[in-house]
């Protein structure tokens, strides 16, 4: 596939010393990490002590301000290491929770948050979901209301990635419940204050992360945890989705890719009417779309990043991007797992976990319907 950092060194010798980490000190674990249903705690000051968490923050609190490339390549290494729940663990943290704190919120939560976040002594999930209400930011539940100097939080969750065993969570509540969008806050809340308690969801895939159902009953948090101005918290969150979904084609592609290659090695070896499988022309057909395909989809991807990385916000585009790179990537798991014949559908294979984690990526941070409604406003209203 195309690789864009071909003129760049720092970025290859990036890449590969990251994939010799990662091969070294995480894919040996994945599959007991899937087996027991979370990460240790032990991998995210590793991750910190690396400086992968902080690739793109400013060197004023830790991190290396480098340009976005680097995540680029950080969320396409950890998309290959067969467990799209760890990448998804790992990913979040920097991507989800400590951006809003580094573009929104005062010098005492990036002091307090963003800085131990960072060296991965902290971590964080975002925490916007609720049971009725999913890209309906407008229509949250949650309240946060103010009471002198602290706001009481009342109201649940779902879906929060890192939900259950993270350090912190940033929270999207309703600071006005009559000011529609402009009644939405976003707010840094400490796991262990009391009122707030979490389970874990049992899911389909993804399963080394602690995906949670979280529950909010009268707790407290001083106004100090305010991200940015109260009743900011919609547009703040509008401001990042874009971002999320940039992520999430990327991941998508790099996912695919290596459920390709993975599925190319099995062809090469397996045999079937005295022929390997790679020789049957429908089977060398079917590789040959999905290949050019996911091509299409990356050049696309990639423009993207370069346009992010420029500084542009490109709602429609990003939207259209994780359309179609979720959507491929469906289809590239479906078609390969069917190239493994019996022995896809084995838990023994990777294939049956690549395809079993790739079906959420149509829905979670948008769902393919709501990508479809975001174009369909930009291109026809």
């Amino acid at each position: 596939m195309t690789d864009v950092y071909a003129r760049q060194p720092e970025h290859k010798l990036f890449r590969q010393s990251l994939r010799d980490f990662l091969e070294k000190e995480i894919t040996p674990h994945i599959d007991a990490w899937e087996a027991a249903g979370e990460i240790p705690r032990w991998v995210w000051p590793k991750f910190g002590e690396m400086g992968y968490f902080g690739l793109c923050f400013p060197e004023a609190y830790g991190g290396q301000g480098l340009d976005f490339w680097y995540q680029v390549i950080f969320i396409e290494e950890l998309s290959q290491c067969n467990s799209a729940g760890f990448a998804a663990a790992m990913i979040g943290h920097p991507i989800l929770a400590l951006t809003h704190i580094n573009e929104s919120g005062s010098d005492f939560l990036k002091e307090k948050y963003l800085i131990p976040g960072i060296q991965g002594e902290k971590y964080g999930a975002l925490a916007v979901t609720e049971p009725g209400a999913g890209s309906d930011v407008a229509n949250l539940q949650t309240k946060a209301q103010l009471k002198g100097d602290h706001y009481q939080i009342d109201g649940s969750k779902t879906f929060i990635t890192n939900g259950v065993l993270s350090d912190f969570i940033v929270v999207a509540a309703k600071t006005d419940l009559q000011a529609g969008v402009g009644g939405v806050s976003l707010l840094v809340v400490d796991r262990n204050v009391p009122g707030l308690s979490a389970q874990k969801l049992n899911k389909l895939g993804w399963h080394a992360s602690d995906t949670g159902l979280i529950a909010f009953d009268e707790v407290k948090v001083g106004t100090e945890q305010l991200i940015g101005q109260a009743g900011m918290g919609f547009y703040y969150i509008m401001q990042r989705f874009a971002l999320e979904r940039l992520v999430m084609a990327i991941s998508g592609v790099a996912a695919a890719e290596y459920a390709l290659e993975y599925t190319l090695q099995y062809m090469a070896e397996r045999k079937a009417f005295g022929r390997n499988l790679n020789k049957f022309q429908v089977l060398r057909h079917r590789i040959a779309q999905l290949a050019a395909e996911m091509e299409r989809a990356k050049t696309f991807n990639y423009t993207l990043a370069q346009a992010y990385n420029d500084g542009a916000y490109q709602v429609k585009e990003c939207a259209m991007a994780k359309l179609l790179a979720t959507q491929l990537s469906d289809k590239v798991m479906t078609e390969c797992l069917q190239a493994f014949g019996g022995y896809g559908y084995m838990e023994d294979y990777k294939m049956a976990r690549m395809f079993r984690d790739s079906r959420v990526g149509t829905i979670g941070g948008g769902s393919s319907e709501i990508m479809c409604e975001i174009i369909a406003k930009a291109v026809i209203d």
